[in-house]
């Protein structure tokens, strides 16, 4: 399932500005097909715009029925009745999704902690320390069983030691529920700290549920400001040549 809103508040209709020859959605729609993992792909839309980028181009788009704050309350509506035990969101601006990533967070619901989880979603290492301190990178540190702790647009470790260690985390906008689970968020109101950050993974650990965080090297990056878009076309046109 790929959540997809017309409107942002950073960068409005985003999805549907040009990435290469497509547009960002069309583009994260396919990455996501042409990972082989899934029988079925949708993108669940507020916008005509959007649901008709994706079925003018063979692919499947399910109107939602109510406005939503985020993405997870959106994908809720539209898998109630969906028979299914694993459900993957993934975000509608990460069009470099790739199989290797989403196979390696699918694999935590087989591992020896999977009766614990309840979500899991993906942290990649960044060093840069524009990343570090932009507030459109959404950090995140874990316990050394590697369930998230906290979630924040904050540079999260505060390193007051110079010389310590320290390996910032982004979170990358993809995630894998257990059905129950996304409907049970579905359920809960926005929580302060989910309020406060714009951040809906914190709903779910203000609400004691357990979210695994898997680690990946692979490269990819969301696409929220205009400055992303123009990054993210650099990539693709050297990448392509």
């Amino acid at each position: 399932m790929i959540p997809a809103r017309y409107e942002a508040s950073r960068f409005p209709a985003k999805l549907m500005q040009p990435l290469g020859d497509k547009t960002v959605i069309l583009s994260t729609y396919e990455a996501t097909v042409a990972t082989g993992l899934f029988s079925e792909v949708y993108v669940v839309t507020d916008s005509e715009l959007i649901a008709s980028e994706i079925t003018n181009n063979g692919g499947n788009a399910i109107m939602s029925k109510t406005p939503h704050e985020c993405g997870s309350d959106r994908i809720a509506e539209a898998v109630v009745d969906v028979e299914c035990d694993i459900i993957l969101n993934v975000q509608g601006d990460e069009p470099f999704t790739n199989r290797k990533s989403l196979e390696n967070l699918l694999a935590v619901f087989k591992g020896d902690d999977a009766s614990k989880i309840d979500l899991a979603s993906i942290r990649t290492p960044i060093k840069e320390q524009e990343d570090i301190d932009n507030p459109n990178c959404v950090k995140v540190v874990t316990g050394e069983d590697g369930f998230a702790k906290y979630f924040s647009r904050a540079p999260i470790p505060y390193n007051r030691a110079e010389d310590a260690n320290v390996i910032y985390y982004k979170h990358v906008g993809i995630y894998a529920f257990r059905k129950q689970a996304i409907l049970d968020f579905s359920k809960l109101a926005m929580s302060p700290l989910e309020a406060a950050e714009k951040i809906e993974c914190l709903r779910f650990l203000e609400n004691g549920r357990q979210i695994k965080m898997v680690v990946s090297t692979e490269t990819t990056f969301g696409i929220d400001t205009p400055q992303d878009l123009i990054k993210a076309n650099e990539y693709l046109k050297k990448h392509n040549n």
